[in-house]
């Protein structure tokens, strides 16, 4: 796990109304039904408020002699019946904004993710992102319109009761609202834990979903190395961090509600108390039954906000993390005025004194120079980390240079759109990425528009057809997912033909024949060979024997460029090249002769 997901600091400290406003800004395409929760909310209130009142005039009718007890049932039923009507009515109208509400911050959240630079995914795990787009997100807008109509009715309701007991009896009321201020108190205490608790639940929770998604997309590697245990004590000890934290905060709950309840009950006793002193006067038994539902009632509001006060504290640390997403802004986009031409055509690539740091201070390239011309092939070679994927990355603006420039048809890149660039691009990666679904589609992926033929003719291209028409459904074979129901060599002609198929300007092939068998190598490579005719190419060969074709190779060593030309010309000078390949070359007779003697043993 990076520094950052283990040291996430916390911003604030209590609730953040700036926070709220924004994710609220979120839900504005729902404010129909939004308005109509506040509006029943109040409406409910209002009937809540009329019931105890009702009751308490049916009580004094009866005793008076009954003459009005059937008008105020009637009325005590009509109010009933309009409560659960408008009881269903904010349910519904919940469920749509909660549930539209979801969407689009799903929606909001995962075009983001699009938009960010490759440098956000170096820091940051799956299970850690895939957090905020579920659980997250599903705290948010669960809890949001829940809120909003326990807030409106609650307060309503509070203001409502308050006035109906004053006009009963200010003097019990005084004794019933005289609990208020130390609830406050009681309510501001609590709020600070409750939030700094969630927050480290919401926390570990990321690294627990972290884990989860290492643990199985690692799963292989663990039983070859027999790390079950180790792994499973590392899982439980984050697992351990989740239990005490979660159990810290539903105790804290679970201390706060019953304080509010035993504070009302206080509240609703010395009602009771006082009343029974005065009833008589000029407090009537009716009077007094309405005045201790009023009461028993006045807390209800007050627990149920406060509920909901607690979980938006829950919530909040879910807000901060889903807006911090939502916030983070690209590190590479289109600079104002970027502009680009369609019909322009990729002519001349310059690298000018180009260095780049993926941290502070570690040079992984150095004032890297070199240019490129129509339709040549660029091989790339170099010891691992010598910063031959780096070249292509910079090239295809998946990072930046740290300083210098790369310069298209003589203007420096970052003056053109990311789209411009990148529609121009065909990759191929060392291990290739499938998605779940058909071959058909998968090669589709590079052009969506393309027809069934266009599809098929790439496939043939890259010499895919053969082995695609031995699979049962052909075209039309599931992949799995990843790609996991075809071999690597498979998934490389498949990852080939896709490319090809987008018609690339630029063509970029990362290492594509090194974790596949001969045979496939030499499918691979005469398919190589008959795409990156016309087209400019870079090539980072594993086997030097692939690149023997190319125009141009570049040696490359601790990100600098220590030698240049075509094969035959390297090999002449008996340099950092020469070496490289005769060694290799040495390795590889060997291996055929040992390999060979193993045969006729």
């Amino acid at each position: 796990m990076t520094d950052e997901l283990l040291q996430e600091q916390d911003a604030t400290r209590r609730l953040d109304a700036g926070l709220w406003k924004r994710i609220l800004a979120h839900a504005r395409p729902y404010r129909a039904p939004l308005a109509a929760m506040a509006v029943s909310g109040l409406v409910v209130a209002g009937i809540d408020a009329l019931l105890p009142r009702m009751t308490g005039l049916v009580i004094d009718s009866a005793a008076a002699g009954g003459g009005e007890v059937l008008r105020y049932s009637l009325y005590y039923l009509g109010l009933v019946a309009g409560m659960a009507f408008m009881v269903w009515f904010f349910i519904v109208a919940a469920g749509r904004a909660a549930t539209g509400f979801a969407y689009d911050l799903r929606r909001s959240a995962f075009a983001r993710l699009q938009e960010l630079s490759f440098s956000f995914y170096d820091k940051r795990p799956v299970g850690w992102l895939m957090a905020r787009l579920t659980s997250d997100a599903d705290r948010v807008s669960g809890i949001l319109p829940w809120f909003l109509l326990d807030l409106v009715w609650g307060v309503s309701l509070i203001a409502g009761i308050s006035i109906m007991m004053l006009r009963l009896h200010v003097t019990l009321a005084l004794l019933v609202m005289a609990i208020l201020p130390p609830l406050a108190v009681v309510s501001v205490f609590f709020q600070r834990r409750l939030l700094r608790s969630q927050r480290a639940v919401r926390r570990t929770n990321s690294l627990l979903t972290a884990s989860f998604n290492e643990a199985i997309m690692g799963v292989r590697t663990t039983k070859t190395l027999v790390r079950e245990e180790a792994n499973l004590g590392e899982f439980r000890e984050i697992s351990s961090q989740m239990y005490g934290h979660s159990m810290r905060n539903a105790l804290l709950s679970a201390v706060y509600l019953p304080i509010v309840i035993s504070m009302g009950s206080v509240g609703v006793g010395l009602a009771l108390w006082r009343g029974g002193l005065i009833l008589g006067g000029d407090l009537t038994i009716g009077t007094l039954v309405a005045f201790m539902q009023y009461a028993a009632f006045f807390y209800i509001p007050v627990q149920e906000m406060a509920e909901r006060f607690t979980q938006l504290q829950a919530a909040q640390a879910s807000a901060e993390r889903l807006q911090g997403l939502l916030d983070t802004e690209p590190e590479i986009r289109d600079e104002p005025g970027a502009h680009d031409d369609p019909t322009e055509e990729i002519a001349a690539i310059e690298f000018r004194e180009v260095s780049f740091s993926y941290k502070e201070g570690e040079h992984v390239l150095d004032k890297f120079d070199f240019g490129v011309g129509p339709g040549e092939t660029i091989a790339l070679v170099g010891a691992t980390g010598s910063g031959k994927t780096t070249i292509v990355s910079l090239l295809c603006r998946f990072y930046e240079p740290t300083s210098g420039e790369i310069l298209i048809n003589g203007v420096d890149y970052r003056r053109r759109t990311l789209r411009w660039l990148q529609s121009r691009l065909g990759i191929v990666l060392q291990t290739p990425h499938l998605f779940s679904g058909t071959i058909r589609e998968n090669i589709r992926y590079g052009r969506l528009d393309a027809t069934d033929a266009e599809v098929e003719e790439a496939a043939r291209l890259v010499n895919a057809e053969s082995f695609i028409r031995g699979l049962d459904g052909g075209y039309a074979a599931e992949v799995g997912e990843g790609g996991n129901r075809l071999s690597t060599g498979q998934k490389q002609l498949i990852a080939l033909a896709r490319a090809v198929l987008a018609d690339p300007e630029i063509f970029v092939m990362d290492e594509a024949t090194s974790s596949v068998d001969t045979e496939t190598e030499g499918l691979i490579q005469h398919a190589i060979e008959r795409v990156l005719t016309g087209r400019i190419s870079f090539v980072i060969a594993h086997r030097l024997s692939t690149i023997r074709s190319a125009d141009r190779i570049l040696v490359i060593d601790k990100g600098r460029l220590v030698e240049e030309g075509d094969h035959e010309g390297l090999l002449r000078r008996r340099g950092r090249y020469w070496r490289l390949y005769t060694n290799q070359f040495a390795k590889e007779t060997q291996e055929e002769v040992l390999l060979g003697s193993a045969r006729r043993t």
